[in-house]
């Protein structure tokens, strides 16, 4: 069986319609508490992005306590989640069409990202992305925080033989490499040049990504 294989943020939605709103959001709890001052960090949450959200947390409040950083773990969460329903949020331009046209080829398409269940199934079921996605696998469900691992439980429980990972990030790269399927970076709003460096083909944006799979010899 051939499939895709999508990371999420920064990928297929567009996370940064919600990541500011819903950061300060957070933050400004903090700052109600005096536990804070100044503004959200965005960008160094954006130099991280990809990441699972407890690594966030331990990154952006190194200095906080742990039940600081679940509370806030636990309330970013809930804004993300507000704001993906409220239609704040959106997916890339292109994402569905290109994920009906790989549907119509014959690709079972999957997600596999470091965002956790409820956040993805929000994303999902608003904007309607469960017509063509099969499952969609969270890092939550990982033993390990290795995205590897995902992509190779989707690969044993549907029987993937061949095929390829979309992202943005060094870890999807590497999660392609690892299962032996292509691996196609994503130049898109968190990407870094080193890692994209690394995989086998880049897009500018996902309306490429048909060109890239039919010239490309897609990994068996």
């Amino acid at each position: 069986m051939k499939a895709i294989i999508f990371d999420m943020d920064g990928t297929l939605f567009q996370t940064g319609t919600i990541l500011e709103q819903s950061l300060e959001e957070a933050f400004a709890v903090l700052r109600e508490r005096g536990e804070w001052q100044g503004a959200a960090p965005i960008e160094a949450y954006r130099n991280i992005m990809g990441v699972p959200l407890p690594a966030v947390w331990e990154a952006l409040l190194s200095e906080k306590s742990d039940e600081t950083k679940r509370e806030m773990d636990a309330y970013f969460l809930e804004r993300l989640i507000a704001n993906i329903t409220e239609g704040k949020g959106e997916v890339y331009p292109d994402a569905r069409r290109v994920l009906a046209e790989l549907a119509a080829e014959g690709y079972r398409i999957f997600i596999a990202s470091n965002g956790l269940v409820r956040y993805l199934a929000a994303i999902v079921e608003h904007y309607g992305l469960n017509e063509w996605v099969t499952e969609t696998f969270s890092i939550e469900q990982a033993i390990s925080s290795d995205k590897a691992e995902l992509v190779r439980m989707i690969k044993v429980k549907y029987g993937v033989t061949e095929g390829a990972v979309v992202g943005d990030r060094l870890s999807d790269i590497r999660a392609a490499k690892a299962n032996d399927l292509l691996a196609v970076g994503c130049r898109f709003d968190f990407a870094q040049e080193q890692e994209l460096k690394e995989a086998d083909a880049v897009i500018d944006g996902l309306a490429e990504l048909t060109a890239v799979l039919s010239h490309a010899q897609v990994k068996g």
